[in-house]
Protein backbone atom coordinates (compact mmCIF):
# COMPACT_ATOMS: atom_id res chain seq x y z
CA UNK A 1 0.00 0.00 0.00
CA UNK A 2 1.51 3.40 -0.99
CA UNK A 3 1.26 6.27 1.73
CA UNK A 4 1.65 10.32 0.83
CA UNK A 5 4.48 11.51 2.88
CA UNK A 6 2.15 14.13 5.50
CA UNK A 7 -0.88 13.81 6.60
CA UNK A 8 -3.76 16.63 8.09
CA UNK A 9 -4.02 16.97 11.61
CA UNK A 10 -7.94 17.60 10.75
CA UNK A 11 -10.49 15.61 8.72
CA UNK A 12 -13.53 17.69 7.16
CA UNK A 13 -15.50 14.91 5.62
CA UNK A 14 -17.91 17.20 3.08
CA UNK A 15 -17.77 20.74 2.59
CA UNK A 16 -20.77 21.25 3.91
CA UNK A 17 -20.10 19.99 7.27
CA UNK A 18 -19.37 23.20 10.07
CA UNK A 19 -16.33 20.37 12.14
CA UNK A 20 -13.98 18.64 11.52
CA UNK A 21 -12.04 15.22 13.08
CA UNK A 22 -9.02 15.30 14.88
CA UNK A 23 -6.70 13.29 13.04
CA UNK A 24 -4.50 13.42 15.98
CA UNK A 25 -4.28 15.13 19.51
CA UNK A 26 -4.46 18.59 18.91
CA UNK A 27 -2.74 21.22 21.56
CA UNK A 28 -4.81 24.38 22.63
CA UNK A 29 -3.51 27.25 20.61
CA UNK A 30 -1.64 26.10 17.90
CA UNK A 31 -2.28 26.91 14.59
CA UNK A 32 -4.29 24.69 11.89
CA UNK A 33 -5.81 24.31 8.80
CA UNK A 34 -8.12 22.98 6.86
CA UNK A 35 -9.85 23.66 3.30
CA UNK A 36 -8.15 27.45 3.68
CA UNK A 37 -9.75 27.74 7.35
CA UNK A 38 -7.30 28.62 9.61
CA UNK A 39 -7.94 28.13 13.30
CA UNK A 40 -6.46 27.31 16.54
CA UNK A 41 -8.36 24.85 19.05
CA UNK A 42 -9.16 26.50 22.33
CA UNK A 43 -8.44 23.30 24.36
CA UNK A 44 -6.71 20.59 23.92
CA UNK A 45 -8.75 17.94 21.96
CA UNK A 46 -8.02 14.08 21.49
CA UNK A 47 -8.16 11.96 18.54
CA UNK A 48 -11.16 11.19 16.45
CA UNK A 49 -13.14 14.63 18.80
CA UNK A 50 -14.76 17.46 16.55
CA UNK A 51 -13.89 20.93 16.20
CA UNK A 52 -16.09 23.77 15.22
CA UNK A 53 -14.63 25.38 12.00
CA UNK A 54 -17.33 28.12 12.29
CA UNK A 55 -19.48 29.72 14.88
CA UNK A 56 -22.41 28.14 15.54
CA UNK A 57 -24.87 29.32 16.67
CA UNK A 58 -27.43 27.46 19.54
CA UNK A 59 -29.83 25.06 18.38
CA UNK A 60 -28.04 25.31 14.73
CA UNK A 61 -27.56 21.95 13.15
CA UNK A 62 -24.14 20.12 14.14
CA UNK A 63 -22.72 18.49 10.30
CA UNK A 64 -20.37 16.17 9.84
CA UNK A 65 -20.50 13.67 7.02
CA UNK A 66 -23.14 16.11 5.47
CA UNK A 67 -25.61 15.44 7.79
CA UNK A 68 -27.45 16.45 11.00
CA UNK A 69 -25.59 14.52 14.08
CA UNK A 70 -27.44 17.11 16.25
CA UNK A 71 -27.53 20.69 17.48
CA UNK A 72 -25.70 23.50 19.41
CA UNK A 73 -26.65 23.47 22.75
CA UNK A 74 -25.28 26.94 23.09
CA UNK A 75 -23.76 28.97 21.24
CA UNK A 76 -19.98 27.26 20.09
CA UNK A 77 -16.59 29.44 19.35
CA UNK A 78 -14.65 28.59 16.40
CA UNK A 79 -11.74 26.56 17.59
CA UNK A 80 -14.10 24.88 20.24
CA UNK A 81 -14.41 21.35 21.25
CA UNK A 82 -17.73 20.23 19.65
CA UNK A 83 -18.90 17.28 22.07
CA UNK A 84 -22.14 16.22 24.39
CA UNK A 85 -20.84 19.62 26.81
CA UNK A 86 -22.32 21.97 23.83
CA UNK A 87 -24.16 19.02 21.48
CA UNK A 88 -28.15 17.50 22.19
CA UNK A 89 -29.41 14.87 19.70
CA UNK A 90 -32.85 16.78 19.08
CA UNK A 91 -35.52 14.62 16.69
CA UNK A 92 -36.03 16.12 13.16
CA UNK A 93 -37.46 15.23 9.99
CA UNK A 94 -35.90 12.89 7.42
CA UNK A 95 -36.62 12.61 4.34
CA UNK A 96 -36.72 8.82 3.37
CA UNK A 97 -36.85 9.56 -0.61
CA UNK A 98 -37.80 6.18 -1.05
CA UNK A 99 -35.65 4.04 -4.18
CA UNK A 100 -34.13 7.65 -5.38
CA UNK A 101 -30.76 6.70 -5.22
CA UNK A 102 -30.34 3.09 -6.45
CA UNK A 103 -27.30 2.18 -7.91
CA UNK A 104 -26.17 -0.16 -10.69
CA UNK A 105 -24.93 -3.81 -9.45
CA UNK A 106 -21.22 -3.48 -9.27
CA UNK A 107 -18.85 -5.24 -11.50
CA UNK A 108 -16.21 -7.46 -10.26
CA UNK A 109 -12.95 -7.55 -11.92
CA UNK A 110 -12.16 -10.84 -11.83
CA UNK A 111 -13.71 -14.40 -10.19
CA UNK A 112 -12.53 -15.09 -6.72
CA UNK A 113 -12.82 -18.00 -4.89
CA UNK A 114 -11.76 -19.08 -1.12
CA UNK A 115 -10.84 -22.87 0.17
CA UNK A 116 -14.04 -23.90 1.88
CA UNK A 117 -16.48 -26.65 2.45
CA UNK A 118 -19.16 -27.79 0.53
CA UNK A 119 -21.57 -29.42 2.14
CA UNK A 120 -23.12 -30.69 -0.93
CA UNK A 121 -26.78 -29.77 0.32
CA UNK A 122 -26.40 -25.85 -0.40
CA UNK A 123 -24.26 -24.30 2.77
CA UNK A 124 -20.61 -23.67 1.99
CA UNK A 125 -18.38 -23.15 5.83
CA UNK A 126 -15.35 -21.77 6.18
CA UNK A 127 -15.06 -23.91 9.32
CA UNK A 128 -15.41 -27.26 10.38
CA UNK A 129 -17.07 -27.74 14.15
CA UNK A 130 -19.17 -29.55 15.91
CA UNK A 131 -21.26 -28.43 18.10
CA UNK A 132 -23.10 -29.34 21.55
CA UNK A 133 -26.25 -27.00 21.59
CA UNK A 134 -27.79 -26.31 25.24
CA UNK A 135 -31.39 -25.99 24.89
CA UNK A 136 -31.48 -24.59 28.14
CA UNK A 137 -29.42 -23.07 30.61
CA UNK A 138 -30.40 -26.12 33.28
CA UNK A 139 -27.88 -27.91 30.28
CA UNK A 140 -25.99 -25.60 30.02
CA UNK A 141 -22.86 -27.19 32.41
CA UNK A 142 -23.47 -30.49 31.09
CA UNK A 143 -22.88 -28.82 27.44
CA UNK A 144 -19.27 -27.69 28.16
CA UNK A 145 -18.39 -30.57 30.58
CA UNK A 146 -19.05 -32.81 27.72
CA UNK A 147 -16.91 -30.34 25.22
CA UNK A 148 -14.27 -30.21 27.93
CA UNK A 149 -13.86 -34.44 28.27
CA UNK A 150 -13.20 -34.42 24.97
CA UNK A 151 -10.52 -31.82 24.79
CA UNK A 152 -9.11 -33.10 27.33
CA UNK A 153 -8.87 -36.70 26.40
CA UNK A 154 -6.53 -35.72 23.29
CA UNK A 155 -9.38 -37.13 21.28
CA UNK A 156 -9.26 -34.56 18.70
CA UNK A 157 -5.45 -34.65 17.60
CA UNK A 158 -6.46 -37.84 15.73
CA UNK A 159 -9.05 -35.82 13.47
CA UNK A 160 -6.86 -32.82 12.47
CA UNK A 161 -9.68 -31.54 9.58
CA UNK A 162 -12.07 -31.15 12.45
CA UNK A 163 -11.76 -27.71 13.88
CA UNK A 164 -13.15 -28.29 17.63
CA UNK A 165 -16.25 -29.55 19.73
CA UNK A 166 -17.84 -26.35 21.00
CA UNK A 167 -20.60 -25.91 23.82
CA UNK A 168 -23.65 -23.52 22.57
CA UNK A 169 -25.23 -22.22 25.99
CA UNK A 170 -27.18 -19.36 27.17
CA UNK A 171 -28.75 -18.16 30.35
CA UNK A 172 -32.13 -18.98 28.62
CA UNK A 173 -34.31 -21.57 27.64
CA UNK A 174 -37.36 -21.58 30.49
CA UNK A 175 -39.66 -19.07 32.19
CA UNK A 176 -40.88 -17.52 28.46
CA UNK A 177 -44.15 -17.96 27.45
CA UNK A 178 -44.51 -21.14 25.62
CA UNK A 179 -44.57 -20.51 21.52
CA UNK A 180 -43.84 -17.13 22.53
CA UNK A 181 -41.72 -14.30 20.64
CA UNK A 182 -38.58 -15.52 22.92
CA UNK A 183 -39.45 -19.16 22.49
CA UNK A 184 -39.69 -18.33 18.87
CA UNK A 185 -36.43 -16.63 18.58
CA UNK A 186 -34.48 -19.01 20.61
CA UNK A 187 -35.38 -21.43 18.68
CA UNK A 188 -34.66 -19.56 15.08
CA UNK A 189 -31.02 -18.87 17.10
CA UNK A 190 -30.34 -22.57 18.06
CA UNK A 191 -31.55 -23.89 14.97
CA UNK A 192 -29.30 -21.32 13.09
CA UNK A 193 -26.13 -22.48 14.57
CA UNK A 194 -27.16 -26.61 14.15
CA UNK A 195 -27.66 -25.98 10.47
CA UNK A 196 -24.92 -23.47 10.06
CA UNK A 197 -22.42 -23.60 7.08
CA UNK A 198 -19.63 -24.14 9.19
CA UNK A 199 -21.02 -26.74 11.70
CA UNK A 200 -20.80 -30.66 10.40
CA UNK A 201 -22.91 -32.19 13.51
CA UNK A 202 -24.49 -31.12 16.71
CA UNK A 203 -26.34 -32.78 19.71
CA UNK A 204 -28.52 -31.26 21.70
CA UNK A 205 -28.82 -31.28 25.48
CA UNK A 206 -31.49 -30.34 27.44
CA UNK A 207 -32.88 -30.88 30.93
CA UNK A 208 -36.30 -32.52 30.08
CA UNK A 209 -38.74 -29.86 31.86
CA UNK A 210 -37.90 -26.97 30.37
CA UNK A 211 -39.94 -24.83 27.91
CA UNK A 212 -37.56 -25.10 24.97
CA UNK A 213 -37.78 -28.86 24.59
CA UNK A 214 -35.29 -30.40 22.07
CA UNK A 215 -38.42 -32.19 20.64
CA UNK A 216 -40.25 -29.03 19.74
CA UNK A 217 -37.27 -27.55 17.73
CA UNK A 218 -36.94 -30.56 16.21
CA UNK A 219 -40.46 -30.81 14.81
CA UNK A 220 -40.75 -26.89 14.45
CA UNK A 221 -39.36 -27.22 10.32
CA UNK A 222 -36.08 -24.87 11.05
CA UNK A 223 -33.70 -27.83 10.76
CA UNK A 224 -34.48 -29.95 7.40
CA UNK A 225 -33.00 -33.06 9.08
CA UNK A 226 -32.64 -35.87 6.86
CA UNK A 227 -32.68 -33.77 3.64
CA UNK A 228 -29.66 -31.28 4.38
CA UNK A 229 -28.83 -32.40 8.14
CA UNK A 230 -27.90 -35.80 9.89
CA UNK A 231 -30.05 -36.48 12.42
CA UNK A 232 -28.74 -35.44 15.75
CA UNK A 233 -27.97 -37.32 18.73
CA UNK A 234 -30.62 -35.53 21.57
CA UNK A 235 -29.53 -36.22 25.21
CA UNK A 236 -32.24 -35.50 28.37
CA UNK A 237 -30.36 -34.71 31.47
CA UNK A 238 -33.49 -36.52 33.47
CA UNK A 239 -33.91 -39.32 30.88
CA UNK A 240 -30.16 -39.98 30.86
CA UNK A 241 -30.23 -40.46 34.82
CA UNK A 242 -28.80 -37.25 35.89
CA UNK A 243 -25.22 -35.31 34.65
CA UNK A 244 -22.32 -38.07 34.90
CA UNK A 245 -24.52 -40.38 32.68
CA UNK A 246 -25.59 -37.63 30.04
CA UNK A 247 -21.53 -36.43 29.98
CA UNK A 248 -20.91 -40.23 29.24
CA UNK A 249 -23.25 -40.32 26.61
CA UNK A 250 -22.20 -37.28 25.02
CA UNK A 251 -18.60 -37.80 25.15
CA UNK A 252 -19.48 -41.49 23.65
CA UNK A 253 -21.66 -39.72 20.76
CA UNK A 254 -19.07 -37.20 19.76
CA UNK A 255 -16.13 -40.38 19.27
CA UNK A 256 -19.03 -41.81 17.38
CA UNK A 257 -19.12 -38.88 15.33
CA UNK A 258 -15.61 -37.01 14.45
CA UNK A 259 -14.53 -39.45 12.27
CA UNK A 260 -17.37 -38.71 9.63
CA UNK A 261 -16.45 -35.09 10.69
CA UNK A 262 -12.63 -35.81 9.49
CA UNK A 263 -13.66 -37.30 6.36
CA UNK A 264 -13.78 -33.70 4.34
CA UNK A 265 -11.29 -31.50 2.33
CA UNK A 266 -11.25 -27.69 1.57
CA UNK A 267 -12.05 -27.09 -2.00
CA UNK A 268 -12.38 -24.05 -4.31
CA UNK A 269 -15.67 -22.46 -3.82
CA UNK A 270 -16.80 -19.41 -5.54
CA UNK A 271 -16.48 -15.85 -3.05
CA UNK A 272 -20.42 -15.25 -4.10
CA UNK A 273 -20.79 -18.34 -1.45
CA UNK A 274 -19.66 -16.10 1.63
CA UNK A 275 -21.92 -14.13 3.61
CA UNK A 276 -20.53 -11.47 5.09
CA UNK A 277 -21.52 -9.96 8.76
CA UNK A 278 -20.36 -6.24 9.31
CA UNK A 279 -20.20 -5.47 13.18
CA UNK A 280 -18.55 -2.31 15.21
CA UNK A 281 -17.70 -2.63 18.69
CA UNK A 282 -16.06 0.45 21.05
CA UNK A 283 -16.72 2.43 18.39
CA UNK A 284 -14.55 5.65 18.51
CA UNK A 285 -14.67 8.98 16.12
CA UNK A 286 -12.63 7.49 13.77
CA UNK A 287 -14.79 4.63 13.31
CA UNK A 288 -16.63 6.20 10.00
CA UNK A 289 -13.46 7.81 8.93
CA UNK A 290 -10.95 5.10 8.57
CA UNK A 291 -12.37 1.02 9.56
CA UNK A 292 -16.00 1.28 8.30
CA UNK A 293 -15.67 2.80 4.91
CA UNK A 294 -12.95 0.92 4.09
CA UNK A 295 -15.24 -2.22 5.46
CA UNK A 296 -17.20 -0.86 2.90
CA UNK A 297 -15.48 -0.52 0.09
CA UNK A 298 -14.39 -4.80 0.73
CA UNK A 299 -17.85 -5.11 1.43
CA UNK A 300 -18.93 -3.54 -2.25
CA UNK A 301 -16.02 -5.95 -3.92
CA UNK A 302 -17.71 -9.14 -2.13
CA UNK A 303 -21.22 -7.99 -3.58
CA UNK A 304 -19.62 -7.76 -6.45
CA UNK A 305 -18.76 -11.35 -6.82
CA UNK A 306 -22.44 -12.44 -5.91
CA UNK A 307 -21.88 -12.44 -2.32
CA UNK A 308 -24.09 -11.36 0.70
CA UNK A 309 -22.90 -8.55 2.96
CA UNK A 310 -25.07 -7.99 6.35
CA UNK A 311 -25.71 -5.01 8.23
CA UNK A 312 -27.10 -4.59 11.50
CA UNK A 313 -27.46 -3.18 14.76
CA UNK A 314 -30.48 -1.20 13.86
CA UNK A 315 -30.38 1.30 16.98
CA UNK A 316 -27.52 2.38 15.53
CA UNK A 317 -28.88 2.26 12.05
CA UNK A 318 -31.45 5.14 14.24
CA UNK A 319 -30.80 8.39 12.08
CA UNK A 320 -29.03 7.72 9.07
CA UNK A 321 -31.77 4.76 8.19
CA UNK A 322 -32.90 7.83 5.62
CA UNK A 323 -29.53 7.47 3.54
CA UNK A 324 -30.57 3.23 3.24
CA UNK A 325 -34.10 3.83 2.07
CA UNK A 326 -32.96 5.43 -0.82
CA UNK A 327 -30.62 2.46 -1.55
CA UNK A 328 -33.36 -0.06 -1.45
CA UNK A 329 -34.30 -1.65 -4.12
CA UNK A 330 -38.74 -0.87 -3.72
CA UNK A 331 -40.63 0.49 -1.63
CA UNK A 332 -41.64 -2.39 0.36
CA UNK A 333 -38.46 -3.32 1.15
CA UNK A 334 -37.54 0.36 2.81
CA UNK A 335 -40.40 -0.18 4.53
CA UNK A 336 -39.31 -3.09 6.35
CA UNK A 337 -36.38 -1.42 8.19
CA UNK A 338 -38.61 2.07 8.27
CA UNK A 339 -40.99 -0.35 10.94
CA UNK A 340 -37.88 -2.31 12.26
CA UNK A 341 -37.03 1.46 13.53
CA UNK A 342 -40.54 2.42 14.58
CA UNK A 343 -40.80 -0.73 16.55
CA UNK A 344 -37.05 0.11 18.40
CA UNK A 345 -38.96 3.81 19.31
CA UNK A 346 -41.58 1.65 21.07
CA UNK A 347 -39.73 -0.94 22.52
CA UNK A 348 -37.58 1.61 23.98
CA UNK A 349 -39.93 3.93 25.04
CA UNK A 350 -41.63 0.88 27.66
CA UNK A 351 -38.48 1.36 29.56
CA UNK A 352 -38.46 4.91 29.82
CA UNK A 353 -35.59 4.67 27.71
CA UNK A 354 -34.43 6.92 24.50
CA UNK A 355 -31.93 5.25 21.85
CA UNK A 356 -29.73 8.18 22.35
CA UNK A 357 -28.80 6.23 24.98
CA UNK A 358 -26.21 4.57 22.83
CA UNK A 359 -23.39 5.95 22.59
CA UNK A 360 -21.67 4.09 25.23
CA UNK A 361 -19.13 5.89 27.86
CA UNK A 362 -16.88 4.61 26.09
CA UNK A 363 -17.69 5.44 22.40
CA UNK A 364 -18.52 9.23 23.59
CA UNK A 365 -14.47 8.84 25.24
CA UNK A 366 -13.55 8.04 21.87
CA UNK A 367 -15.02 11.13 20.22
CA UNK A 368 -18.88 10.35 19.35
CA UNK A 369 -21.67 12.24 20.53
CA UNK A 370 -24.77 11.77 19.20
CA UNK A 371 -26.59 8.03 17.28
CA UNK A 372 -27.05 10.24 14.69
CA UNK A 373 -23.06 10.80 14.06
CA UNK A 374 -22.76 7.27 15.37
CA UNK A 375 -24.81 5.64 12.80
CA UNK A 376 -23.88 7.43 10.15
CA UNK A 377 -20.66 6.27 10.77
CA UNK A 378 -22.26 2.52 11.14
CA UNK A 379 -23.77 1.95 7.93
CA UNK A 380 -20.93 2.95 6.27
CA UNK A 381 -20.13 -0.90 6.85
CA UNK A 382 -22.21 -1.81 4.46
CA UNK A 383 -20.87 -0.31 1.51
CA UNK A 384 -22.62 1.65 -1.28
CA UNK A 385 -24.28 -0.88 -2.93
CA UNK A 386 -28.48 -1.37 -3.12
CA UNK A 387 -30.25 -2.32 0.20
CA UNK A 388 -31.88 -5.81 -0.88
CA UNK A 389 -33.83 -7.07 1.67
CA UNK A 390 -34.39 -6.53 5.70
CA UNK A 391 -35.18 -9.84 8.01
CA UNK A 392 -35.49 -10.07 11.37
CA UNK A 393 -33.02 -11.23 13.81
CA UNK A 394 -31.59 -14.43 13.66
CA UNK A 395 -33.64 -14.87 10.02
CA UNK A 396 -32.48 -17.25 7.72
CA UNK A 397 -30.39 -14.78 5.13
CA UNK A 398 -31.25 -16.01 1.42
CA UNK A 399 -30.90 -12.95 -0.20
CA UNK A 400 -27.20 -11.80 -2.20
CA UNK A 401 -26.11 -8.40 -1.49
CA UNK A 402 -26.86 -5.74 0.48
CA UNK A 403 -29.13 -7.06 3.88
CA UNK A 404 -30.32 -5.31 6.82
CA UNK A 405 -30.74 -7.66 10.18
CA UNK A 406 -32.67 -6.76 12.96
CA UNK A 407 -30.42 -7.20 15.99
CA UNK A 408 -29.58 -4.63 19.20
CA UNK A 409 -26.43 -3.03 19.43
CA UNK A 410 -24.86 -5.15 21.61
CA UNK A 411 -22.21 -6.64 20.19
CA UNK A 412 -22.23 -10.19 21.17
CA UNK A 413 -26.29 -10.55 21.20
CA UNK A 414 -26.23 -8.80 17.16
CA UNK A 415 -23.59 -11.09 15.99
CA UNK A 416 -25.30 -14.01 17.70
CA UNK A 417 -28.29 -13.18 15.64
CA UNK A 418 -26.37 -12.37 12.77
CA UNK A 419 -23.99 -15.98 13.06
CA UNK A 420 -27.51 -17.80 12.94
CA UNK A 421 -28.33 -16.12 10.34
CA UNK A 422 -25.92 -18.05 8.37
CA UNK A 423 -22.52 -15.22 7.91
CA UNK A 424 -19.74 -17.36 7.19
CA UNK A 425 -17.46 -15.06 7.79
CA UNK A 426 -17.45 -11.63 10.09
CA UNK A 427 -15.67 -8.32 10.17
CA UNK A 428 -15.92 -6.44 13.65
CA UNK A 429 -14.28 -2.85 13.44
CA UNK A 430 -13.33 -1.27 16.51
CA UNK A 431 -11.61 2.10 17.99
CA UNK A 432 -11.54 1.58 21.08
CA UNK A 433 -10.39 -1.72 21.28
CA UNK A 434 -12.89 -5.10 21.43
CA UNK A 435 -11.73 -8.75 21.96
CA UNK A 436 -14.73 -10.27 20.67
CA UNK A 437 -14.52 -13.60 18.56
CA UNK A 438 -17.25 -15.59 17.81
CA UNK A 439 -17.04 -19.46 17.28
CA UNK A 440 -17.90 -21.09 14.97
CA UNK A 441 -17.25 -18.30 12.78
CA UNK A 442 -14.04 -16.99 11.84
CA UNK A 443 -13.90 -12.58 13.42
CA UNK A 444 -11.56 -10.23 11.10
CA UNK A 445 -10.85 -7.48 14.19
CA UNK A 446 -9.95 -4.23 12.33
CA UNK A 447 -8.87 -1.27 14.21
CA UNK A 448 -9.94 2.17 13.15
CA UNK A 449 -6.68 4.12 14.57
CA UNK A 450 -2.83 2.86 14.59
CA UNK A 451 -3.04 3.80 18.27
CA UNK A 452 -4.95 1.16 18.96
CA UNK A 453 -3.64 -1.33 16.82
CA UNK A 454 0.17 -0.55 18.35
CA UNK A 455 -1.03 -1.18 22.04
CA UNK A 456 -3.07 -4.38 20.90
CA UNK A 457 -1.53 -5.81 18.00
CA UNK A 458 -2.23 -9.32 19.61
CA UNK A 459 -6.02 -9.12 19.10
CA UNK A 460 -6.40 -6.54 15.91
CA UNK A 461 -5.78 -8.43 12.79
CA UNK A 462 -5.86 -5.19 10.70
CA UNK A 463 -4.65 -1.29 10.89
CA UNK A 464 -7.27 0.69 9.37
CA UNK A 465 -5.61 3.62 11.46
CA UNK A 466 -2.89 3.95 8.38
CA UNK A 467 -5.78 5.85 6.76
CA UNK A 468 -5.38 9.08 8.93
CA UNK A 469 -1.79 8.14 10.19
CA UNK A 470 0.25 7.67 7.07
CA UNK A 471 -2.44 8.85 4.66
CA UNK A 472 -3.36 5.33 2.88
CA UNK A 473 -6.23 5.33 1.08
CA UNK A 474 -9.34 3.65 2.03
CA UNK A 475 -9.35 2.26 -1.32
CA UNK A 476 -6.25 0.04 -0.59
CA UNK A 477 -7.34 -0.96 3.38
CA UNK A 478 -10.61 -2.19 1.63
CA UNK A 479 -8.97 -4.23 -0.70
CA UNK A 480 -6.72 -5.87 2.05
CA UNK A 481 -9.61 -6.36 3.77
CA UNK A 482 -11.29 -7.88 0.74
CA UNK A 483 -8.25 -10.55 0.68
CA UNK A 484 -8.42 -10.91 4.40
CA UNK A 485 -11.74 -12.24 4.40
CA UNK A 486 -10.74 -14.68 1.51
CA UNK A 487 -7.54 -15.92 2.97
CA UNK A 488 -9.56 -16.42 6.41
CA UNK A 489 -12.75 -17.97 4.85
CA UNK A 490 -9.91 -20.84 3.53
CA UNK A 491 -8.56 -21.09 6.99
CA UNK A 492 -6.24 -18.68 8.35
CA UNK A 493 -6.66 -17.84 11.88
CA UNK A 494 -7.74 -14.82 12.86
CA UNK A 495 -6.23 -13.57 16.41
CA UNK A 496 -9.41 -14.43 18.55
CA UNK A 497 -8.81 -18.01 17.15
CA UNK A 498 -5.43 -17.86 18.03
CA UNK A 499 -6.64 -16.69 21.53
CA UNK A 500 -9.47 -19.50 21.83
CA UNK A 501 -11.78 -16.83 22.04
CA UNK A 502 -15.48 -17.49 20.85
CA UNK A 503 -17.60 -19.64 22.98
CA UNK A 504 -19.02 -17.66 25.79
CA UNK A 505 -20.02 -14.73 22.92
CA UNK A 506 -23.40 -17.46 22.45
CA UNK A 507 -26.06 -14.33 23.56
CA UNK A 508 -29.44 -15.05 21.85
CA UNK A 509 -31.49 -11.81 22.17
CA UNK A 510 -33.86 -11.89 24.52
CA UNK A 511 -36.86 -8.89 24.21
CA UNK A 512 -39.78 -10.25 26.65
CA UNK A 513 -40.63 -10.93 30.17
CA UNK A 514 -39.03 -13.56 32.40
CA UNK A 515 -41.97 -15.50 34.23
Amino acid sequence: MTATPSCPALVRLRPEDNVAVAARDLRAGETLMVDSITLQPTSSIALGHKIALVPIRSGEPIRKFGQIIGFASRDIARGEHVHVHNVRADRFQRDYAFCSEVPPPPQAEEPRYFYGYDRGDGRYGTRNYLAIISTVNCSASVSKYISERVRSSGLLRHYPNVDGVIAITHKSGCAIPYEGPDHQQLERTLAGFARHANVAAFLLVGLGCETAQAWHLLQGGLLPLGRTLPQPTVLTIQECGGIARTVEAGVQAVAEILPRLNDVKRVPIPASQLILATQCGGSDGNSGITANPALGYAADLLVAQGGTVVLAETPEIYGAEHLLTRRAISRAVAEKLLERIRWWEWYVGLFGAEINNNPSPGNKAGGLTTIYEKSLGAIAKGGTTALRDVVLYAQAIHTSGLVVMDTPGYDPVSMTGLVAGGCNIAVFTTGRGSVYGCKPVPTIKVATNTPLYERMSDDMDIDAGVILSRGVPIADVGRQIFEEILAVASGKKTKSELHGVGEEEFAPWQIGPIL
